[in-house]
């Protein structure tokens, strides 16, 4: 497959996904219709994902020149993609941690005004799971 065609394919995906999202805001706004939209850019979303892998794992297979070269490259790859991962989930997590951990704390503040010293410790600490995640992909980052 072609480079030309690769990029229509991704271009295609991409407006099948955005399309009906935004033909969802655009009208009347009911549970029904959201139920509909979400479906289907979960629909969308999926297929994606599966012409994606068949585009990437199907077709040609690459021939490397040495051994050693593909071995360094896939490890290096997969130091990326963990050094990825370990940033990109645990901000996740602490955004999660800090939505429920804000909230509480400025309810226990909107009540009591003493309770700002306490809450801010439980928010700080949300935030440091985000922290030690980024700290874990330098150490990764480090190692290639």
């Amino acid at each position: 497959m072609t480079l030309t065609v690769k990029v229509l394919l991704i271009a295609a995906l991409i407006l099948s996904i955005i399309i009906p999202f935004g033909y969802f805001l655009i009208g009347e706004r009911n549970k029904k219709r959201y139920r509909r939209a979400v479906g289907t850019n979960v629909f969308f979303f999926f297929g994606a994902f599966v012409i994606a892998g068949i585009m990437l794992f199907g077709g040609d297979p690459v021939q490397a020149a040495e051994g050693g070269e593909a071995t360094a490259s896939m490890s290096t790859g997969l130091g990326y993609l963990a050094a990825a991962l370990s940033t990109g989930l645990s901000c996740v997590g602490g955004g999660i941690a800090v939505a429920s951990a804000a909230s509480a704390a400025l309810g226990a503040i909107s009540e009591d005004s003493g309770a700002l010293g306490k809450s801010l410790i439980f928010v700080g600490l949300a935030e440091g799971v985000c922290l030690y995640g980024l700290i874990i992909s330098f150490m990764i980052l480090g190692q290639l």
